[in-house]
């Protein structure tokens, strides 16, 4: 354990704290004493003990106040977590979405692909069908001139 000697309204304290908190309780006393002494300064000298409790009321009050404010701000951090959780949730089912729309995209443009060259294939064989056709009526109508 680690001793500090502090002044507290003109005072000198002897407080042990933990070894390494020995700057954190010399600058949290430094901060009590500044409230002690404001409201020495504003309210008067109303007596040690009254200025003490009045100092301690401060300063719980402060706490409870910050206390207030972090708890507000956890919930706050709380729901913004769960709207980031949502808007990640709406994203991956987006993507999951657009990816089954791609994928039915992409065997319409394969049943359409195969649909093309089936057309394609007919029309070739519609043409060489009527060409065949035309050129037996030319060569019957050569051969029938002919006779």
């Amino acid at each position: 354990m680690a001793n500090v000697s502090i002044k507290f309204n003109g005072k000198e304290f002897l407080l042990s704290c933990d070894d390494g908190q020995e700057d954190h309780l010399e600058e949290l006393l430094i901060q009590i004493n500044q409230k002690f002494n404001e409201l020495k300064n504003d309210l008067g000298n109303l007596g040690e003990n009254k200025l003490l409790l009045i100092t301690a009321v401060k300063v719980m009050d402060e706490y409870h106040e910050t206390k207030k404010k972090v708890e507000q701000k956890k919930i706050e951090l709380k729901n913004l977590s769960n709207k980031f959780k949502e808007l990640r949730s709406l994203i991956y089912d987006y993507r999951d979405q657009k990816e089954l729309e791609i994928k039915e995209l992409n065997k319409n443009h394969i049943e359409l692909k195969n649909e093309i060259e089936i057309n394609q294939k007919n029309y070739e064989k519609l043409i060489d069908d009527a060409a065949d056709e035309i050129t037996d009526f030319v060569e019957k109508a050569n051969f029938e001139k002919l006779s």
